[in-house]
Formats: C-alpha cells, sequence, structure tokens
C-alpha cells in the first residue's frame, strides 16, 4: 500500500510539473523534483524514464548527488516569476495578495540564486 501512494504521489507530482511547463502560474522544477524523490520509493520504472529524460535527467541527478542547480534553470525560473508577478498585479482581487505572491517568488528566487551550479 505505501508502495502504491508512492507511485501516485511521484505521477500526480510529475503531471503537475509538466502542467507547470505550460502554465506561467505553476512551477515545474519542484514537482518534477518531487516526482523523482515519490518514484524512487514507488515507481522504479517512472524514476528510471525521469532519470533518463532529455530535458530533467541531469537536473534531477544534479540536485539529488550535489544541491546544484544549473544556470540556465535559474534563469528560466527568473523570467517565468517575473512573468507571473507582473500578470498577478492584473488578477488578483487585492493588492495585498499580489504584493504577497512577489514576495514569495522573490524570496524564492533569493534562495534559487544563493545554489550552487554544477561544475562543467
Amino acid at each position: 500500500m505505501q508502495r502504491w501512494l508512492w507511485a501516485l504521489l511521484a505521477w500526480i507530482s510529475l503531471g503537475l510539473g509538466i502542467l507547470g511547463a505550460l502554465l506561467p502560474v505553476m512551477p515545474t522544477v519542484p514537482f518534477i523534483l518531487l516526482s523523482a524523490f515519490a518514484a524512487a520509493r514507488g515507481s522504479e520504472r517512472l524514476r528510471g524514464w525521469l532519470l533518463q529524460h532529455p530535458q530533467f535527467g541531469q537536473a534531477i541527478l544534479d540536485w539529488e548527488q550535489h544541491g546544484t542547480v544549473h544556470r540556465r534553470a535559474k534563469w528560466l525560473a527568473t523570467v517565468m516569476m517575473a512573468a507571473s508577478g507582473t500578470a498577478v498585479w492584473f488578477t488578483a482581487p487585492r493588492p495585498w495578495m499580489a504584493a504577497t505572491v512577489d514576495l514569495v517568488m522573490a524570496l524564492t528566487l533569493l534562495w534559487l540564486w544563493r545554489r550552487p551550479e554544477p561544475r562543467q
């Protein structure tokens, strides 16, 4: 039962990660990393697929082995969060809500940019 729940979490996280790649207001990488984490406990087949994936595989390994994030991923996250942070000002019902979202994204970017980058 526990293995099945881990596999379910892995698949749901993967779906949310793919959705995040299409929607600027949702993150991709955290859901893909969560999917890899859960798949290691629930679905060897899904984990193998994620590690072999041309877009996600190396990023997952870099994170798991060294806690590193590529500069390209940092820039992509920055651009997407800036676009989302701007869009939220046009869609949030209250200004303080938009400001809160922007603050959370700014703190996330601060944390992200402080992560080391993989050695070449």
